[in-house]
């Protein structure tokens, strides 16, 4: 790390519930099968675009084992307060015992709880006002999983929400990072949540011709950097991380599983849904996390790609990292497993990023057996690839030109 480099920070804990799997442990077994999890949904049947990724617990599952408050949070409230439990737990902490005004939760969710939204719509449309909830709002609002979260964990510093489209897990790393760095607080709780796999999602997807339209394979459909990629698959998710200052979490003799080094934030100012063209924005983000982290390109051993499966987005990806990065490093993408997470999507992909530090393994993209003719990138195919990984990007890109890469370094 160079003199002007900023400070890392520590990750300490990881918490996860994906359609790979309930908890870390499961979830990155399934990354590394590399088997893409998408099937058919009965909540979209009828539907041009009828199948999903689910995370493979019901609602009333989820309820059961957060306890008596659940009756109040919607289904990515559920999400997120049992992947933050496990978060904590992992990092070896204590929410009873802590001092609560220095724990920070930044708990992102890209378009809040669509369900229940839509279900007290139906409610409204078919029953009329006094057959809708009077939970509505704290049901539906996008802030209320970190709410509940700050709630469950006692958590009484700064408590905050962002929303950048599919980047908003790696923008809550970002500013959870940043509230370290300034002394806001001892612990950062940061990660995001999404449960909106509905009707109106899926629909709305379909007409903007975002989705994968691989009806009779659904499991095979989200294919990152394939040649014959079509489009992305709606998913559900929660990731959080925990982050400590470096000398804090040293202090206490924690397990430190990665360093968070350098984040890039930047928009491309082009367009509310396509990538700017040349990919200018995400560029900067790139180098704005390198510089942070004192590196230098050639030094990045792995990229964990946005990797959506879209025709544009994975071109101008493949391309900056060709551009960028030329020494090739390697490459994964998540979402050939997971589907694309939307909101939660960045948090899960940094703990997956910081999973292959770790384990010094990377993940290969389900549904690839090799990258487009065009696409210079040596990507992670069939198996998992032991790889010696010291520097790791991950990268978030989201409608209205959000651009987010983190800089992770093995601790």
């Amino acid at each position: 790390m160079t003199a002007d480099a900023t400070p890392p920070v520590a990750v300490t804990g990881l918490g996860l519930l994906t359609p790979a799997g309930d908890g870390v442990d499961a979830t990155w077994d399934g990354v590394r099968r590399g088997l893409g999890t998408a099937s058919h949904d009965p909540v979209l049947a009828g539907l041009p675009v009828d199948f999903s990724c689910r995370v493979p617990l019901s609602s009333e599952e989820l309820g059961r084992r957060i306890g008596r408050a659940a009756w109040r949070m919607a289904r990515n409230a559920r999400l997120a307060v049992l992947a933050a439990r496990e978060a904590v737990l992992d990092a070896g902490l204590d929410a009873r015992s802590w001092d609560g005004d220095r724990v920070a939760v930044v708990l992102g969710c890209g378009l809040g709880a669509d369900a229940e939204r839509e279900e007290q719509a139906a409610r409204l449309r078919e029953s009329g006002p006094d057959m809708v909830s009077a939970v509505t709002f704290p049901l539906v609002l996008p802030n209320m999983a970190s709410g509940e979260v700050s709630i469950d964990l006692g958590a009484r510093g700064p408590v905050l929400a962002p929303a950048t489209a599919c980047a908003t897990g790696a923008s809550a790393l970002a500013v959870a990072r940043d509230l370290l760095a300034s002394g806001r607080c001892d612990i950062a709780v940061a990660g995001a949540t999404e449960a909106a796999v509905t009707p109106l999602a899926s629909a709305g997807f379909w007409q903007a011709g975002a989705l994968s339209r691989r009806t009779g394979a659904p499991a095979e459909a989200s294919r990152p950097f394939a040649a014959d990629r079509d489009g992305f698959v709606l998913a559900e998710g929660a990731g959080v991380l925990v982050l400590e200052r470096a000398e804090d979490a040293a202090a206490r003799g924690a397990r430190v599983r990665a360093l968070l080094a350098g984040c890039g934030s930047t928009a491309d100012a082009h367009h509310p849904t396509a990538p700017e063209p040349g990919a200018r924005g995400a560029e900067a983000a790139l180098r704005t996390a390198l510089a942070e982290a004192g590196l230098a390109p050639h030094e990045v051993d792995h990229v964990n790609a946005h990797g959506t499966s879209t025709p544009l987005g994975d071109a101008g990806e493949a391309a900056l990292i060709a551009r960028v990065l030329p020494h090739r490093p390697s490459v994964t993408a998540a979402k050939g497993v997971l589907g694309h997470g939307l909101g939660a999507a960045g948090a899960i992909e940094a703990a997956l990023t910081v999973l292959t530090l770790q384990h010094r393994t990377v993940p290969p993209i389900a549904n690839l057996d090799a990258p487009a003719p065009g696409f210079d990138l040596d990507c992670v195919t069939k198996e998992p690839r032991g790889q010696d990984v010291r520097v790791a990007l991950s990268h978030s890109f989201g409608f209205g030109g959000h651009n987010v890469v983190l800089a992770l370094v093995r601790a």
